[in-house]
């Protein structure tokens, strides 16, 4: 009977053993997405702080460039972009982070990225950040200066409604879709982005981020007239962005009839190249359009624009150059948000798909890799910021090889969505 006892005690101990050694390994598998949370966590919470009474939002990082490596990145005389090169910052500002005011086209990155860190952590000082960096932009309602309200205003208060509703925000949201639909020319079927420069009316590719600010207003309210406007931008934009090989320009200016007045790439190589960010808001866009229609056609266009950037994109890690057609050298910077606008739009393209799971694959490569010390950031450097080496503007001198607050957002976004897929849930004990 003793020995009996002893060896079901020897059994039931190797069993306690191998389920440690299981739980282990099954902790060892997710906690790159631990330290991710717990380094995103810290860094939001003292970049909350340090902004705090200021009234803005922070952006990036000062910092200037070398005229040399932007003639060496765009293979092109000074006279093509000299004229819009932007003003380098003083020295006393240089390497110092970068604010921006509720008015700025990422004004709703930090607050929208607030909102998916808390979602993701239950931190409930991360909502109190996040509740505080929303209200700032309140104003943006009464604004109708932009095409971006999208990204500033469901970015952060659409996450808001999501995750802490009360009676302000659909008020909010549905007085700056009316403002973005002021912009939409039924003759043109688009809505204009900028009002600057010298095209007659402007579409930017990163306009089809916006529509999801339409898509929700619309069914917040019933009227169809919100998503009528983002389907007849969508198609348009559909019919007229993009080449053969599924590549987009940035820019294409219309007449009046709705004819091209002309098509370039304003913020990439050239004309003719493939601005890296621009083809990461392509395939986001219309996979969202796919969501909210049903519209295969939208799912169809998707899954070539994907198919062509996991075929353009070389690098091992799967982050890429700022420019797909830009020289390669060591110097050459990368452009963490397009890699993370990418990833995100990958895991929900997954679900879509019988095929789903080479896209699911090439998002969690882009993941792990955002989440290594190569790309990620740690606690208290990077003025910050939660991710490293993103590129916003080579051609105009501007934010180059710098944090962006919306490679930050667009990371936590997809994350939530890999966690969600995944089943996983933050299990950091520094958090619990």
């Amino acid at each position: 009977m003793m020995r009996m006892k002893r060896n079901l005690f020897i059994a039931a101990t190797a069993a306690l053993v191998m389920a440690s050694c299981g739980n282990t390994k099954k902790a060892d598998n997710n906690e790159w997405i631990d330290n991710a949370l717990d380094r995103a966590t810290s860094q939001l919470l003292l970049t909350a702080k340090e902004v705090s009474g200021t009234g803005m939002q922070p952006r990036s990082i000062h910092v200037g460039y070398d005229m040399d490596f932007l003639v060496s990145q765009l293979e092109r005389d000074t006279a093509t972009f000299v004229d819009s090169l932007r003003k380098k910052p003083s020295p006393d500002m240089e390497g110092k982070r970068r604010l921006c005011s509720i008015y700025d086209w990422t004004s709703g990155f930090f607050p929208g990225t607030l909102w998916y860190a808390y979602e993701l952590t239950g931190n409930e000082e991360l909502k109190n950040e996040a509740v505080q960096y929303t209200n700032l932009l309140n104003p943006v309602r009464y604004y109708n200066g932009t095409h971006d309200l999208g990204f500033m205003i469901n970015c952060s208060y659409g996450n808001a409604r999501r995750l802490a509703k009360n009676d302000t925000i659909d008020a909010v949201m549905i007085e700056t879709a009316d403002n973005l639909i002021g912009r939409f020319d039924e003759g043109i079927s688009c809505i204009r982005s900028w009002d600057f420069g010298t095209w007659n009316f402007p579409v930017i590719i990163d306009n089809m981020m916006n529509l999801d600010l339409l898509f929700t207003v619309s069914k917040m309210t019933g009227d169809p007239k919100y998503k009528e406007v983002a389907i007849k931008h969508a198609d348009k934009t559909m019919a007229n962005h993009f080449r053969s090989d599924y590549t987009c320009w940035h820019v294409v200016s219309y007449n009046n009839d709705g004819s091209v007045e002309r098509k370039q790439t304003h913020q990439g190589k050239n004309d003719d190249s493939s601005w890296a960010r621009g083809q990461a808001w392509a395939v986001y866009g219309y996979t969202a359009c796919y969501r909210e229609t049903g519209d295969k056609k939208y799912l169809d266009f998707a899954k070539n624009i994907a198919d062509m950037i996991m075929n353009r994109v070389k690098t091992e890690d799967a982050i890429p150059y700022w420019d797909y057609d830009a020289p390669v050298t060591k110097e050459t910077p990368r452009d963490a948000s397009a890699a993370a606008v990418t990833a995100s739009a990958f895991l929900e393209m997954s679900t879509m798909l019988d095929d789903g799971k080479v896209y699911f694959d090439y998002a969690e490569k882009i993941l792990k890799s955002l989440s290594s010390d190569n790309y990620l950031a740690k606690k208290g450097e990077n003025c910050g910021f939660i991710l490293m080496h993103s590129t916003g503007s080579l051609p105009n001198g501007s934010e180059i090889d710098v944090p962006l607050n919306y490679a930050d957002y667009y990371y936590l976004e997809a994350l939530q969505r890999y966690m969600n897929l995944k089943g996983i849930k933050f299990t950091n004990c520094n958090k619990c």
